[in-house]
């Protein structure tokens, strides 16, 4: 009897277990402790410009070398950290973002998330924690959120890009500093598949001509 009485208490302490290891499979952003310094390092030689626009997120961002030339007379701050995911952006937005007091912020991020396990649901609660974050800071600073693409190499995680996509859009529509640019769709064929060559050999990252497809797409979001 006395055991059936604890019964509850030892389920509630073995789901409480659960839930904490299961937030710390997520939980590592030190791991990009070393990049964010060479960012703030770099920062206290040289400061950025203020009223710029920062792009922030996962390696499809720092892998964006282009974006003075895509994007000619917008002063562009690039801070993605490549393999991060959206809660890092939430984490270091501190010290990569807020510092340089952005008019608008572009981040791209959740499709490590996706893959490494997270629930769309739980993308849409970063987005939130991230826009939270920013706004209490700056307020007036407006924040677009790119969509998840569908990249060849992670096609079994496209139901969950798909509502991610669909609950963030929902969102931004909520709060009009917040904008998301569908950058995705426009990367599908006219069957909606994914096209191939627009990705380099790991069927991830991209080419330039999908770059190209962002920028058309973003263009004329980042007019003062």
């Amino acid at each position: 009897m006395r055991f059936l009485r604890l019964l509850p208490l030892l389920l509630s302490l073995l789901i409480t277990g659960a839930l904490i290891r299961s937030a710390n499979v997520f939980a590592a952003p030190e791991k990009w402790a070393a990049e964010i310094n060479k960012y703030t390092q770099a920062d206290a030689i040289k400061a950025p410009a203020r009223d710029a626009v920062v792009f922030v997120g996962s390696s499809s961002i720092r892998k964006w070398t282009s974006l003075a030339a895509d994007f000619p007379g917008v002063t562009t701050i690039n801070r993605g950290f490549g393999g991060s995911e959206l809660s890092d952006s939430v984490f270091y937005a501190d010290r990569v973002v807020i510092p340089y007091a952005p008019r608008l912020v572009v981040i791209y991020a959740g499709e490590n998330d996706l893959q490494a396990g997270k629930s769309a649901e739980a993308l849409l609660a970063d987005f939130k924690a991230f826009c939270t974050k920013i706004h209490s800071a700056l307020p007036e600073t407006k924040i677009i959120f790119l969509a998840v693409k569908e990249s060849p190499s992670r096609a079994k995680i496209r139901d969950k890009v798909l509502l991610a996509n669909k609950l963030i859009a929902a969102e931004c529509a909520q709060d009009p500093r917040r904008t998301f640019v569908d950058v995705a769709s426009p990367m599908l064929d006219s069957e909606g598949k994914t096209r191939p060559e627009l990705f380099i050999a790991d069927q991830l990252h991209m080419q330039p001509s999908g770059y190209a497809i962002w920028t058309k797409a973003l263009a004329r979001y980042l007019k003062p």
